[in-house]
């Protein structure tokens, strides 16, 4: 069997007894069109979140040196003490914070940290409520937990992406476990003010909803050095999930390295769900981390100046075609863009990989909101990014 763009399927037999969620599992566009690009001679990869820039030296270091030193055995299940008291140390001099290690899990990559967190609250009849478009695998790791979601849409307005909070409130009903807010935002480069973090946190105390916040994204904003951070304002029991990754800050997608910061009393259910899944994070990749946060800060700042570089050039060249339209992002890496007259995203992308030669995600890769919109990840060197744009502004036209 094919699919429509041309990509082998492999259909699972309706006898193998699978669960009917697993079953009906869909396949990540964004890797289905990267898939199909991968080695293709002069495509420009643009379709993953992450920068071209390999791991800094100083971090490779210290994985080598861990792994010399013989660092290579099983560590503690919640990540080993350095590293957790290296996290806690980033947080309060990022965001004033004054917890210690024991709110602290390392967790085995930013996605990692999202299972488990869906892992641990989300049980069939339950639902999620996330603001969309989204990163599909938060609301599919919910649906494997046999969880539903409840879409809110955020809006385009004249200063940016938004999202209304009624509507965010009102989609909460009974059967509503948790909220989860990604902000900066995948693909949208949307960001939740202060002011909105503290409505959405009094809203989860009063109705005893969890709030999962995905800050993976937090170190890569264009004014200031962080976004806000919900684990600035929460108590000690809070029902709040903190999820961070190592991967876009420090360039480290391939290490698979995160951390959770979560309620006090949630460590020993932490500690076990992560020996149920992985044990625990690889132990010299855990060493690079702490290279990475208490050397990585001259490499974070390079990073985001060169990508708010990007930014500025990729939406200087984009806002020159009337038919596209778009927000310039305030945090991550991306630029969400609707061009008129390719209602099909996903076609669409597909059709500016054989013509263009360059590799976008489409926006139904972030839910139904997406559809007509196409996602460009703008974290690469300065050339990569011009020849993208000249290849593709032609097609706006």
């Amino acid at each position: 069997m094919r699919t429509e763009a041309g990509v082998a399927a492999r259909v699972v037999p309706a006898d193998m007894g699978l669960r009917g969620r697993i079953q009906d599992l869909p396949a990540s566009e964004i890797r289905e069109i990267a898939h199909r690009g991968m080695g293709v001679a002069g495509v420009i990869p643009l379709w993953f979140g992450e920068s071209d820039t390999p791991t800094p030296d100083f971090i490779v270091r210290a994985a080598t040196e861990a792994m010399q030193a013989g660092k290579t055995f099983y560590t503690q299940n919640r990540g080993i003490p350095e590293l957790r008291d290296a996290l806690a140390a980033y947080h309060a001099k990022l965001h004033g914070t004054g917890f210690g290690a024991e709110r602290i899990t390392v967790t085995a990559s930013g996605m990692n940290a999202i299972m488990v967190a869906m892992q641990c609250l989300m049980e069939p009849g339950d639902n999620l409520v996330i603001p969309a478009p989204l990163w599909p695998n938060v609301g599919e790791a919910a649906r494997i937990m046999g969880a539903d979601l409840r879409r809110v849409p955020l809006e385009l307005t004249a200063e940016g992406w938004r999202l209304d909070l009624d509507r965010l409130f009102a989609a909460c009903n009974r059967a509503t476990r948790a909220i989860a807010i990604n902000a900066p935002g995948n693909p949208t480069g949307w960001m939740v003010t202060p002011a909105e973090q503290q409505a959405i946190l009094a809203f989860c105390r009063q109705r005893g909803i969890w709030l999962i916040a995905d800050e993976v994204y937090g170190r890569i904003v264009y004014q200031g050095t962080a976004a806000p951070s919900f684990a600035s304002l929460v108590e000690e029991e809070d029902r709040v999930l903190v999820l961070n990754s190592f991967s876009k800050a420090w360039c480290m997608t391939g290490w698979r390295l995160g951390w959770v910061v979560a309620p006090n009393s949630l460590g020993q259910v932490l500690d076990k769900m992560n020996e149920y899944n992985v044990a625990s994070a690889a132990t010299m990749v855990q060493h690079a981390g702490v290279a990475a946060v208490t050397e990585g800060e001259g490499f974070v700042a390079e990073s985001v100046a060169r990508y708010r570089a990007n930014r500025d050039l990729a939406c200087e060249a984009l806002a020159a075609c009337e038919r596209v339209h778009f927000a310039r992002p305030e945090g991550a890496f991306y630029l969400f863009f609707r061009v008129d007259g390719m209602d099909d995203s996903r076609a669409a992308a597909h059709r500016l990989l054989d013509t263009a030669k360059v590799g976008l995600a489409p926006g139904t890769a972030f839910g139904p909101e997406g559809r007509g919109w196409l996602r460009l990840c703008f974290a690469v060197r300065e050339a990569t990014l011009r020849a993208a744009l000249d290849r593709l502004l032609p097609h706006f036209a």
